[in-house]
């Protein structure tokens, strides 16, 4: 069997293992596990937000009337900050599997084909000596990560589209091949209708060609990539027809979280925030942003690009889990630091750090939940 071939194989087996030891407590309902109380059962991995609400546009796909007529008390235009492409994933299945195993069964491809992109991105380019460990790695890496490709949520998604737009379009800087180029506006359209900041990808890679005054020598080279802010104009038509309002993204309610001055995640004051405990937030902007440098030295330009805009505007975020808003950038800032996240001394430290990581896991999700108690309406 071709070495490439038994990565993958072993990647999909690590995925599903990873995601099997997650689900297990809940499956089986267990009372109480390391203090943790299991007892509502898989419910609460069918209630982890925001889960729910991507199978309500589902079912409704931003019908004012039809989002009305759900047992939900959130307004219709709240939906219009929630993208369409995770849901009509979700509605292609809905017929076989049901709207809520749809949801989690989305997820988990998602997350298979994100570590396969992944997996490809380091080994095409030799970004590490050791593709499949980091691989490994980025599965559990960040916590949050974890937490969201485990449960109901668009990030999965946007992930793999994200990394497949950054393969190609640095394949097609390595090869000058066209359909690379094509392929990068594809996969960065399709990014682009699951999750808003798909158009972060555009500005920063647009930042990267003119940076680098290739634009002007042939301006047609690039147009694909055109296709990106395009999908985000077709998302937008979408709601002028089910909202009647073309702006209704910006209408949406508290969603958006972009505030000035930066860094007002540090405000207790801020809807989202209310919390003075956020040291954490300190280490998170560290490393990613040392990791955008690192990349940046390491002449990996379009990575760079990437992670340092996404953070830029991430520091206009006021919301206390940023660590959520900034997970399509940590697959880069592995590759940052992947001689460390490669080291003896990392493996060494690994297991204690896995277990720690699972049980913030748990605990996590046994809050985070929907407070629906009738799950029957959203199948």
């Amino acid at each position: 069997m071709h070495k490439t071939t038994k990565d993958l194989i072993l990647l999909l087996v690590a995925v599903l293992t990873i995601t099997f030891l997650v689900w297990l407590p809940h499956f089986l309902a267990l009372p109480d596990f390391w203090g943790l109380s299991f007892k509502e059962g898989f419910s609460t991995i069918y209630r982890n937000f925001d889960g729910l609400e991507y199978v309500t546009i589902a079912k409704t796909f931003y019908n004012p009337a039809a989002l009305a007529s759900v047992p939900q008390t959130l307004p219709a235009n709240y939906f219009a900050s929630h993208f369409p492409g995770y849901s009509i994933l979700m509605t292609l299945f809905a017929p076989v599997l049901g709207y809520l195993k749809s949801m989690l069964f989305v997820s988990l491809i998602s997350t298979i084909l994100a570590v396969w992109s992944f997996y490809f991105l380091l080994k095409t380019f030799n970004l590490t000596s050791h593709p499949l460990f980091l691989s490994f790695i980025f599965l559990i890496l960040p916590a949050r990560w974890l937490i969201v490709h485990s449960v109901g949520s668009s990030e999965p998604l946007f992930l793999f589209l994200t990394i497949t737009t950054l393969y190609f379009f640095i394949r097609f800087e390595q090869t000058g091949h066209y359909t690379d180029i094509v392929f990068a506006g594809v996969a960065g359209l399709l990014a682009q209708i699951t999750r808003p900041p798909g158009i972060l990808l555009f500005i920063a890679l647009m930042l990267y060609v003119h940076w680098r005054k290739k634009a002007w020598l042939d301006p047609l080279k690039y147009f694909p990539m055109i296709l990106i802010p395009l999908g985000l104009l077709g998302v937008f038509y979408l709601f002028s027809q089910t909202y009647g309002d073309f702006w209704a993204y910006f209408k949406s309610g508290d969603n958006i979280h972009l505030t000035f001055p930066p860094f007002q995640v540090f405000n207790k004051h801020q809807f989202w925030v209310g919390d003075i405990w956020l040291e954490d937030i300190v280490y998170i902007f560290i490393l990613g942003f040392l990791g955008g440098v690192t990349l940046w030295r390491k002449k990996l330009y379009p990575l760079a690009f990437f992670v340092l805009t996404y953070l830029t505007a991430a520091i206009f975020v006021a919301h206390r889990d940023i660590s959520r808003y900034i997970l399509p950038v940590t697959p880069f800032i592995l590759i940052a630091f992947e001689k460390v996240l490669t080291s003896k001394e990392f493996k060494i430290i690994l297991p204690i750090i896995a277990l720690a990581i699972y049980l913030y896991t748990q605990n996590f999700m046994l809050t985070n939940t929907a407070p629906i108690p009738n799950l029957e309406i959203y199948n």
